[in-house]
């Protein structure tokens, strides 16, 4: 495998043995520290990653024997919408000739030191991460090796050089909130993601500014936060459920949350919607198989995984890219949610069919 750098000082390209000259260390020393081996001092490796990154290292061949890949990386691969983000990366990978490795990185912030090693000596075409949010030094080592990489719903607000892909979270929530306050609904609870994620802020942002355009009261006591589990879904429920003055209607943050919601209201002996209505986001597959099928906000997530992909490809053919492109929602109704008992029913101000499958 040939492996070299462009140096902008020089009108030659630069070799390994002069990164290593320039740096003072071995040419043993640099290969390890190109292969992702933690048997280099810190100090050391962080000398030797600037000079690759400064002088734009690129692999300019590949070995007959290395497959082409496109690394996807998950905190967690349980999650039923996880199978519509690999099929959106699957799709456009394909088209490539190359291949998917799905990554768990146990992680929910950023991927652990495990993994930067593990992709560092696998050298893929570049990494799509979910869900994540990436050190300044293992932006460094990727960039140092030429391996692009870009983020599908960051988990905070990513830096401006940092390539990621979302959706409309923020009008998700709005569109969800304000179809249940149309359909006659003033007390509406909402149980989001974790705290910690911008998504879920989001969604909750969406819903705030639906309560406060409608000027409806938002209680503390109706505002929940998940886990975008079916267990946190149910634990939720049951505690909004709970209160002196329960809601008419809970908002999940997820379909898999909302799904749990559903558990908690027949638990509780409530019919829904006729007791109670609920909203998913995601819009995954299981959500028109509910019982009874579930009103929910579409999310693109096949077409989010699709975008990122060749996103990354662009990056890494070097061709102009937005580094950041927000994906529109729409709201599905379906028949979770109905005005509150012994209300008069609403016009109605959205269609209640499917959008187009991505």
């Amino acid at each position: 495998m040939l492996l070299s750098m462009r140096d902008d000082e020089e009108s030659g390209r630069v070799t390994l043995a002069q990164v290593a000259k320039k740096a003072g260390v071995s040419l043993s020393t640099v290969s390890k520290v190109l292969n992702g081996r933690q048997d280099v001092a810190a100090p050391t490796r962080h000398k030797v990653e600037r000079l690759l990154e400064e002088h734009a290292y690129r692999r300019t061949t590949r070995s007959a024997q290395e497959a082409p890949l496109i690394e996807l990386v998950f905190h967690e691969l349980e999650s039923i919408w996880a199978m519509e983000l690999i099929r959106g990366v699957e799709n456009v990978a394909k088209a490539h000739q190359a291949a998917v490795v799905l990554t768990e990185s146990g992680t929910r912030q950023a991927p652990g030191p495990d993994w930067i090693e593990g992709v560092l000596q696998r050298r893929p075409l570049g990494v799509v991460l979910v869900f994540s949010a990436l050190p300044a030094e293992v932006k460094q080592q990727l960039r140092s090796r030429a391996i692009p990489f870009v983020i599908i719903d960051p988990a905070g607000d990513p830096d401006p050089d940092v390539p990621s892909v979302g959706s409309a979270n923020w009008s998700g929530g709005l569109a969800a909130t304000r179809h249940l306050i149309e359909s006659g609904h003033r007390r509406i609870g909402i149980i989001t993601g974790p705290e910690d994620m911008l998504c879920s802020l989001a969604r909750l942002d969406g819903y705030r500014s639906a309560m406060s355009m409608a000027g409806l009261e938002i209680d503390p006591d109706l505002i929940l936060y998940g886990d975008f589990h079916v267990e946190g879904g149910y634990d939720g429920a049951m505690k909004l459920l709970s209160l002196p003055h329960p809601p008419t209607a809970i908002f999940s943050g997820s379909d898999l949350q909302a799904l749990g919601a559903l558990e908690a209201a027949r638990v509780s002996g409530l019919r829904v919607p006729h007791d109670l209505s609920v909203v998913g986001y995601d819009d995954v597959p299981v959500a028109r198989w509910s019982s009874p099928a579930l009103t929910t906000v579409h999310q693109p997530l096949r077409r989010m995984a699709e975008e990122a992909t060749q996103m990354l490809l662009h990056i890494r053919a070097q061709a102009p890219v937005t580094t950041r492109l927000e994906l529109a929602t729409d709201l599905v109704v379906r028949n979770s949610t109905a005005p509150p008992a012994n209300q008069p029913t609403p016009q109605p101000t959205h269609p209640a069919t499917d959008p187009p499958r991505n």
